[in-house]
């Protein structure tokens, strides 16, 4: 005998559903606004000009590859990568030790704590142009402050912005200005950390340095790897600090990739090959950062 299996009726949306659901999309409304006109139509308009060449005065013309296949045998696109890439895998291992250690240091129970959290943070909360110009007075050959210290120890005047061996170290040593966001999430995490482990490990004879090797670090690593990823990104977008300091000189040394993609955009009005630029930019950080959610697996501590 065959049975037959009727459907459920359908539950049409009713009258409170339906007024909570608008309600959602209307506080959303400005996000999502936001979002579409100023974020997602630019980079999908940016694709079309990728294949476009464009000067911002007459109409786009279409030339295929040219823009894609020039970016791979544009010098200064590579060497803009390279400074990049140089900036990045210095600058933000040594950005994690030091923040990490600032917060293990400002998670002890010392004089004025408060004070010393306060005042590593508050660089963050200075605007980067003015932070450049300050900078830019502290690599100062002849006043800055740098060389006066360093003149304290025997060391001679250095030209830092001028010389394309130091300029990159330069922007490295400033760039150590802006840790105070990382420190606050490992002082955050530092203290979410639970004390019986460490009791535990005491009582097992672990020292501070054990203690901290097998018990702290391991909890920690998933901020760890958060501060890494958001610095790695942050680090390849480097633009503020070398337009105002050194406009990407002296000789290209730091003429980073955002601010390449700036000058052939805006100064030289070649908004096609910028807009290849910028996704070949695009694709090299998104591939840095699949890799590193790749890699994690095998170091992040991930609890239960």
């Amino acid at each position: 005998m065959a049975v037959t299996t009727q459907s459920p009726p359908r539950r049409w949306m009713g009258r409170r559903q339906l007024r909570e659901w608008l309600d959602g999309y209307l506080f959303a409304s400005p996000f999502i606004l936001g979002f579409s006109l100023f974020v997602a139509f630019p980079m999908i308009y940016s694709i079309y000009l990728a294949f476009m060449r464009w000067d911002l005065l007459s109409p786009p013309r279409f030339v295929g590859l040219d823009n894609i296949i020039r970016l791979f045998q544009d010098p200064l696109a590579n060497l803009s990568l390279y400074n990049s890439a140089y900036y990045t895998f210095i600058a933000v291992p040594i950005q994690l030790i030091i923040s990490f250690t600032l917060a293990l240091a400002l998670t002890q129970r010392i004089r004025f704590r408060d004070f010393y959290r306060a005042g590593f943070y508050m660089p963050i909360i200075v605007p980067l142009v003015a932070s450049a110009v300050v900078w830019q007075r502290v690599f100062h050959p002849e006043f800055g402050i740098l060389n006066e210290v360093l003149g304290w120890f025997g060391i001679e005047p250095r030209a830092w912005l001028f010389r394309p061996e130091l300029a990159k170290p330069a922007f490295i040593f400033m760039s150590f200005w802006m840790i105070g966001r990382q420190m606050v999430i490992f002082i955050a995490g530092l203290g979410s950390i639970p004390e019986s482990l460490n009791e535990a490990a005491s009582l097992d004879g672990a020292g501070s340095f054990r203690r901290l090797l097998h018990v702290t670090i391991p909890l920690m690593t998933p901020l760890i790897f958060y501060n890494m990823v958001i610095a790695i990104i942050n680090s390849f977008q480097t633009f503020v600090p070398a337009m105002i300091m050194t406009q990407g000189g002296p000789e290209n040394a730091t003429l980073f990739s955002v601010l390449y993609i700036y000058r052939q955009g805006f100064v030289n009005f070649n908004m096609g090959y910028a807009s290849a630029l910028a996704w070949e930019f695009f694709i090299i950080i998104m591939g840095f950062t699949i890799a590193q959610f790749y890699i994690s697996k095998r170091w992040v501590y991930y609890e239960d």
